[in-house]
């Protein structure tokens, strides 16, 4: 691990509905690198994983992009990278990904975001990690998802401490702020 604080950003591969999802992630990027610390992502150049990973660089930040060889061509894998590497599966993707991180942040996404978001979720419940979990929540894309959450609490099915491992933000500000709190 790099003596840089590094965040690991899972997030969409496609833009969606709303302009402010984009915007939210190019803030990112900039905000990241404005930081010093290393953008940790999926290494795909569409979506909102281009914009963050643009902007980092845009900013002068330090990239690392992680990418299994599948999605070489669908994710278009940004190559230009400060570190690019290739993975055999999505597994090990997610695994170098967490390994090479201090802290996640997830941004609006689909299967995939929800999949790397409930992996690392999963992990911080039953120990194996400390690292802090931050659900940007921009235009309230989160909410369903934080609703879903209490509701396996309210059923039994997780203790309320489950809530304590993730932190829902609403802005890169604010996001910011928390990350410089976390990672120093």
């Amino acid at each position: 691990m790099t003596t840089q604080p590094s965040v690991c950003v899972f997030c969409g591969s496609r833009a969606g509905a709303s302009p402010a999802y984009a915007e939210a992630a190019e803030a990112l990027g900039y905000a990241l690198a404005d930081n010093g610390w290393r953008l940790v992502y999926g290494a795909g150049d569409v979506g909102l994983m281009g914009l963050v990973a643009r902007a980092a660089q845009y900013a002068g930040g330090q990239t690392f992009g992680v990418i299994p060889v599948h999605l070489m061509q669908a994710e278009v894998g940004k190559r230009d990278l400060s570190q690019f590497i290739v993975t055999e599966n999505m597994h090990e993707r997610k695994k170098v990904m967490f390994m090479n991180s201090d802290a996640i942040v997830v941004l609006p996404g689909g299967a995939g975001s929800l999949d790397e978001f409930f992996e690392v979720l999963t992990w911080r419940q039953l120990g194996l990690h400390a690292k802090p979990i931050f659900l940007l929540d921009t235009d309230g894309f989160w909410q369903p998802l934080v609703g879903l959450i209490d509701h396996v609490i309210e059923q039994g099915f997780a203790e309320a401490s489950l809530k304590d491992f993730i932190r829902v933000v609403q802005d890169v500000p604010t996001l910011s702020a928390a990350l410089r709190a976390a990672l120093s």
